[in-house]
C-alpha cells in the first residue's frame, strides 16, 4: 500500500476485519439495495434471489451492528420491521458505484487472464 496524508500507514486488523464485513459476499448487495429505498425483509429476499434467510438475516445484523443499516419497527398490525441504509451507510454509495464501474470495466480483461492462466496451468 502506498501511504498519503489520509491513508493510514497499515492496514490493522480492525481495518481488515470492517472491510471483511462491508465488502463480503452479500452486504454489498443489500447495501445497494438499500441505497434505492428502505426495503422489508421479504422485498430484499426478492431482490437478492440467491441470498439465504439465514445469510440475509446475518447480513443484515452484521450491517446494524456496524452503523450502516438502520433497523426500524413500524407500529402497524402485525408490526412490520425495514431495513434502512443509515447516514453512515450512505458514504458508501459512491464507494460502490465506484467498485461496480470497475468491476464493469475490467470484466473482459480478467475473464482474459483467468483463461489464459487456465490454459498455462491445465485447471
Amino acid at each position: 500500500m502506498h501511504e498519503t496524508a489520509a491513508a493510514p500507514a497499515q492496514l490493522t486488523p480492525e481495518h481488515r476485519e470492517l472491510l471483511a464485513q462491508v465488502l463480503d459476499k452479500w452486504s454489498l448487495q443489500v447495501l445497494e439495495t438499500l441505497c434505492e429505498r428502505p426495503r422489508r425483509f421479504s422485498e430484499l429476499r426478492r431482490e437478492i434471489p440467491a441470498v439465504t434467510q439465514k445469510s440475509l438475516t446475518t447480513t443484515l445484523r452484521r450491517l446494524e451492528r456496524n452503523g450502516m443499516i438502520d433497523r426500524v419497527v413500524i407500529a402497524t398490525r402485525p408490526v412490520a420491521v425495514e431495513y434502512r441504509i443509515s447516514a453512515l451507510g450512505k458514504t458508501l454509495q459512491d464507494l460502490i458505484d465506484a467498485l461496480w464501474a470497475w468491476t464493469t470495466a475490467t470484466l473482459p480483461q480478467v475473464e482474459r487472464a483467468r483463461d489464459h492462466y487456465d490454459a498455462e496451468v491445465g485447471a
